[in-house]
């Protein structure tokens, strides 16, 4: 054996220790300290500080979560493991939740964290209207300021007013690197004041129903008689949802999503800070009807407006229930919750948001069991985007004989559509079932722009597909855009002109489908980054974007995945001048 090769594996001229064990307890023994990272007695009194007055509950996860993050600007490792201990969590879960969702950073102990994050959205309606020139604006401006930190962001929800930044918790619509800058240097970054506030209502409806004058049954028979949708994108009866949870033995709940994230999607944005007590009425009359005893509002967290309204709206009613718990004896009221999203598109799909309300990764579930059956916390579910119950007390006070009998073309109810894009009077616009894109722009949206004339545009924001001017006079509703490969979702419109690149858009679709999915199944996960690195190319590889569409629809373990490559199908199908040599 060479001398300078011990035998041991050690390095020539080092003596060898023998191993010990002595930080090991022996066979039986606890250990002195819990394993993984030690918990600092001050980041403990830290965390416990912050979290004064929160339920010391792992559903609440997130909450706890947010309240670091806000006060800290970030999450501090040593303030994780703090809160693992706190919410008897092992420090695996508090990571892999922490690490999900794109609006926590985590940073080391001692690491210098930005006061203020500013978030500009980069989606395809304020790229149309300059977002990366905005963000080259604010990286130059802001370059010497290290309390600032300038990044890109998904959609939030800010279409019609483009460009859109987040400016701390500031939504700030049609920014400007001058208005940004001035609202950090005075530190208002709040959530922003809107110019009209709502008022309390008197909940008529609900107090029909509270004395009798109305029955659980007839507002589901009004409910039948309206023909009513889910609106949050699937289309699906609202009927069939009540009745499925109101059959169900045991105790039921309730989840209602406020997590809008579709590009080009602001509608509920809009209803929610202008109506939010009729949101509340419809949530009770829904809720009693069907016997749900809890509820969580999940409400998207780039919405801090919408907190402060919804909050404010939630307090008056409770008001109201304590009042009415002595005059209408024998109902059994549902304890109601607000919960903020932390920024994760996957959680509008309404079994990952479910997961998100139990404190976990927003990942979506496999299907079945449907959450009607076995949803939040394994009950039976009622699961209701917030405008669909906007609707039920227009519905019990016009019938829903009213709201079925409107609509062209032989299509039944009315839309709320997010217009965006290239036209005058970008909003958000309640026209009848069936109504075409060139009606809508002409007859909602005042025209297109002078110099403009339509080109493309999309019917259901970045997951309904692409269709081409040809297309401009399909009726817009739910099932009728299948034959084009298209469907309305959300119902977020987002016009394009002469001066817009078809191929350009859908990339920037893709890539936001990229940023957004999950990575629970390998189909969405791998063929996202697939799709945007190959519709990045001059010329497309048409085979292999075909034989990817193919693959993601059929595998993929929900709509985020299936719907992906809508965007690149439609332009190969309808624009293939735009991606051939």
């Amino acid at each position: 054996m060479n001398e300078t090769t011990p035998s041991n594996g050690h390095l020539a001229g080092v003596q060898a220790v023998p191993l010990r064990r002595m930080d090991l307890p022996a066979k039986g023994q606890l250990r002195h300290t819990p394993k993984g990272r030690q918990v600092a007695p001050a980041d403990r009194a830290r965390v416990a500080d912050l979290c004064a007055g929160l339920a010391q509950r792992a559903d609440l996860l997130i909450e706890h979560l947010h309240r670091l993050n806000d006060a800290e600007g970030a999450l501090r490792k040593g303030h994780l493991a703090a809160l693992a201990e706190r919410l008897r969590l092992s420090q695996v879960e508090v990571f892999e939740v922490a690490s999900f969702y794109h609006h926590f950073a985590i940073v080391e102990d001692d690491a210098a964290v930005a006061r203020t994050t500013v978030r500009v959205c980069t989606s395809l309606s304020c790229e149309m209207a300059g977002a990366q020139t905005l963000l080259r604006d604010l990286h130059e401006r802001l370059a010497g300021d290290a309390s600032v930190r300038v990044i890109e962001a998904p959609c939030i929800g800010q279409c019609h007013q483009a460009p859109a930044a987040c400016v701390g918790q500031h939504q700030l619509p049609q920014a400007s690197a001058d208005v940004v800058a001035a609202l950090v240097e005075r530190g208002d970054t709040g959530p922003r004041v809107l110019p009209t506030t709502p008022g309390d209502s008197d909940y008529a409806h609900l107090r029909r129903l509270l004395g009798g004058v109305l029955t659980p049954d007839q507002v589901l028979t009004e409910l039948k008689a309206s023909n009513l949708r889910g609106l949050g994108g699937a289309g699906f009866p609202a009927w069939r949802k009540w009745e499925t949870v109101r059959a169900q033995p045991g105790r039921k709940a309730m989840v209602v999503n406020i997590d809008e994230g579709e590009v080009g999607t602001f509608k509920d944005w809009q209803v929610l800070t202008t109506s939010p007590h009729q949101v509340l009425e419809g949530l009770l009359i829904a809720a009693l009807t069907v016997g749900a005893e809890d509820v969580w509002l999940y409400l998207r967290d780039e919405y801090h407006d919408g907190r402060v309204i919804l909050s404010r709206a939630m307090a008056q009613l409770q008001q109201h229930m304590a009042a009415w718990q002595h005059k209408y004896a024998g109902w059994t009221w549902p304890r109601i919750e607000l919960r903020r999203g932390a920024g994760a598109y996957v959680c509008g799909e309404e079994s990952a948001l479910i997961e998100s309300v139990e404190g976990k990764r927003g990942l979506p579930r496999l299907k079945p069991p449907i959450v009607a059956v076995n949803g939040v916390f394994g009950r039976p579910t009622l699961a209701h985007n917030l405008e669909t119950l906007w609707w039920l007390p227009e519905i019990l006070d016009k019938g829903g004989a009213w709201l079925a009998g409107q609509g062209r073309r032989g299509r039944s109810g009315l839309r709320r559509f997010s217009v965006s894009g290239r036209v005058n009077k970008p909003g958000v616009y309640l026209a009848p079932a069936g109504i075409t894109l060139n009606e809508l722009v002409a007859e909602y949206a005042g025209g297109l722009p002078d110099g403009h004339t339509l080109r493309a545009y999309l019917p259901g924001g970045a997951s309904g597909g692409i269709l081409p001017a040809a297309l401009a006079d399909v009726p817009l509703d739910f099932d009728t855009l299948a034959e084009h490969g298209a469907f309305v979702g959300s119902m977020a419109v987002v016009v394009l002109s002469q001066h817009d690149s078809v191929r350009d858009a859908a990339l920037s679709l893709m890539r936001f489908f990229e940023h957004e999915s999950c990575g629970q199944c390998t189909p969405c996960r791998a063929g996202t980054v697939q799709a945007a690195l190959l519709m990045a190319d001059k010329v497309w590889d048409t085979e292999r974007l075909a034989a990817l569409s193919q693959v993601m629809r059929d595998a993929s373990i929900c709509g985020l995945g299936q719907a992906a490559p809508n965007p690149f199908d439609s332009v190969l199908r309808f624009f293939p001048e735009e991606v051939k040599p």
